[in-house]
């Protein structure tokens, strides 16, 4: 068999794609992985260049076979796609991923450090609750506005109001409507 100089590895949940090819171009491997499998075979494989998309696990993946003493780059997806051949599956992304690392115009993606998925992670979990009380704010504000309560806009404002609101009892608002609302500004107290 030929050296595999480049591999091209198409990441998935449980199972992964792989083809290599050697100095030529020529493919030495087509070959299909479930994840403990694919560990031992990078383990064993000799250093060399090895591509893969961004996505959940390449960062962790990347960090691994550099310490394996193998040189990785990871690309955006979109830039992958244009070198993958005729009826997109695993087997070809793997391919495309291996014509496209050896690309000199390619861009790549830095692999990110324990750390920096970290605070990542962090940033994500942060922008979802942001979400999630903008969303809940909108709900409350458009409750109101069915019994004729309108609020302004921001959650300052909100938060301000509906205590008041809630307290007084000349608008249409119900016991059991009222309570609802409480909890809806608690929860919104805590995002």
């Amino acid at each position: 068999m030929n050296k595999i100089t480049v591999v091209g590895i198409d990441l998935g949940k449980s199972v992964f794609h792989v083809h290599g090819v050697d100095a030529a171009g020529h493919t030495v491997i087509e070959r299909r992985f479930t994840r403990k499998a694919l560990h031992n075979w990078l383990a064993r494989l000799e250093p060399c260049l090895v591509g893969m998309e961004t996505c959940s696990g390449a960062h962790h993946l990347g960090r691994w076979l550099r310490q394996q003493g193998h040189e990785v780059r990871l690309m955006n997806p979109r830039y992958v796609k244009p070198y993958v051949k005729t009826n997109k599956n695993d087997a070809r992304d793997a391919e495309a991923i291996c014509e496209a690392v050896t690309r000199p115009q390619m861009r790549f993606v830095p692999i990110k450090s324990v750390a920096q998925q970290e605070v990542q992670m962090m940033h994500r979990v942060r922008s979802r609750l942001v979400a999630d009380r903008t969303a809940l704010a909108n709900q409350v504000r458009g409750f109101l506005r069915e019994f004729g309560i309108t609020v302004g806009e921001g959650i300052r404002v909100l938060r301000r109001l509906l205590p008041q609101i809630l307290e007084d009892g000349c608008n249409e608002l119900s016991a059991s409507g009222r309570s609802l609302l409480w909890q809806l500004r608690e929860e919104l107290v805590q995002l």
